[in-house]
């Protein structure tokens, strides 16, 4: 019968069997060649000569078909628009192929690709309205420039953030710790809506599975694996962002923690991580400086200063973009309010189309808040 099976079906059955961890399942699949219908194909003497494998998890595999429902599951995902997208997708997320124990697969609702790079914004569900503004104010900013905005979808931090990303008009993943057919918290219905519109909805989880503390770990770890940089902006000592935060640690990731006031305990969290190591961050220049910094150390040619402005503005530009970058031809080193002046933007048009070029590291900022060329 799992030779009946198509690959993306055997990958789905794998991913929702029971009691079966990322590790056991990706260890399987190494052991058997990588395809998902072998494993479910072996029989019990195979499955139990890999490691990990014992008589349990081999009796679950050779008896998937009394485990899991797999025509409800394709219905179930048929009525409710999601698809199920596994490590041999392109719209897999790439970095997250890269951790430890990635999920085989992901359900994904809207039609989002992934295909910008990701920084994460996450934080307690009890926040402070000076929380709420900031996770606000940095999701827009980063959409603005390009990245999309990751996060848990829960209340608090996560909620302002999705919402700051979307007011931007910018892109916003949420990975949710239950099945992908379950909004929690319920009054997020109509923000999971507009991320489904806009971006994506993301669960490992197969429908009807109920939230609990193993699974919002799990869902952590996706929300750092799947992001260059996560961004803490409040938190207990004790918050699951602080789960999040290990998991970054963990994975290699940029860790970020915004500083509060100290007699808050939500902010707790947050200097901890400071404290431990964790860049402190202010604003977005904080996050862009540090990224310019790790990919200097790529070897790459050193450019004659200004040749890239005197060679013509590059093609992937916006008009707004591209009219900033033209104040710097011949190699001027211009401030913000001069650049406003020969332009007509705005300071925030300003502000955030400079942000852009820095991303695209056509231009760097100068330690007397003037910018130049690269």
């Amino acid at each position: 019968m799992a030779n009946e099976l198509t690959e993306r079906q055997a990958f789905l059955i794998l991913n929702a069997l029971p009691n079966i961890g990322p590790i056991t399942l990706n260890r399987l699949l190494a052991e058997l060649g990588g395809d998902p219908r072998a494993v479910l194909a072996a029989d019990r003497k195979r499955l139990e000569a890999v490691k990990g494998v014992g008589a349990v998890i081999a009796s679950t595999l050779v008896n998937w078909s009394a485990q899991f429902d797999l025509a409800r599951e394709e219905d179930r995902m048929a009525k409710s628009g999601a698809d199920f997208i596994t490590t041999r997708d392109e719209a897999y997320p790439k970095l997250l192929r890269e951790i430890h124990d990635p999920p085989i697969g992901l359900y994904r609702r809207g039609g989002y690709d992934l295909g910008q790079r990701c920084v994460a914004i996450i934080g307690s569900r009890r926040t402070t309205l000076y929380g709420q503004a900031t996770a606000r104010k940095l999701a827009i900013e980063l959409a603005q420039v390009g990245f999309c905005i990751v996060s848990g979808l829960a209340r608090g931090i996560d909620t302002a953030a999705h919402e700051g990303a979307l007011a931007a008009g910018g892109k916003t993943a949420a990975v949710v710790g239950t099945g992908i057919d379950i909004i929690y918290p319920p009054e997020n219905l109509g923000l999971y809506r507009k991320i489904e519109a806009e971006g994506a909805v993301l669960s490992e989880f197969p429908f009807g599975r109920r939230a609990d503390r193993q699974s919002f770990a799990m869902r952590n770890r996706i929300v750092a694996g799947m992001s260059e940089a996560v961004i803490v902006v409040e938190s207990d000592v004790d918050g699951g962002a602080m789960i999040t935060a290990r998991f970054a640690g963990e994975q290699g990731r940029l860790l970020f923690a915004v500083p509060g006031r100290i007699d808050q305990s939500t902010s707790a969290g947050c200097h901890q991580l400071i404290r431990d190591g964790a860049t402190l961050l202010t604003s977005v220049d904080d996050l862009l400086s540090e990224l310019s910094y790790l990919d200097g150390l790529r070897p790459s040619p050193i450019p004659q200063k200004g040749s890239e402005v005197a060679a013509g503005v590059p093609p992937n530009l916006n008009p707004e973009e591209a009219r900033v970058y033209e104040c710097f031809r011949g190699g001027a080193i211009i401030t913000p309010d001069a650049l406003g002046t020969q332009t007509g933007l705005s300071s925030a048009q300003i502000s955030a189309t400079l942000m852009m070029l820095e991303l695209k590291r056509l231009i760097a900022k100068r330690t007397d808040g003037a910018y130049e060329a690269q």
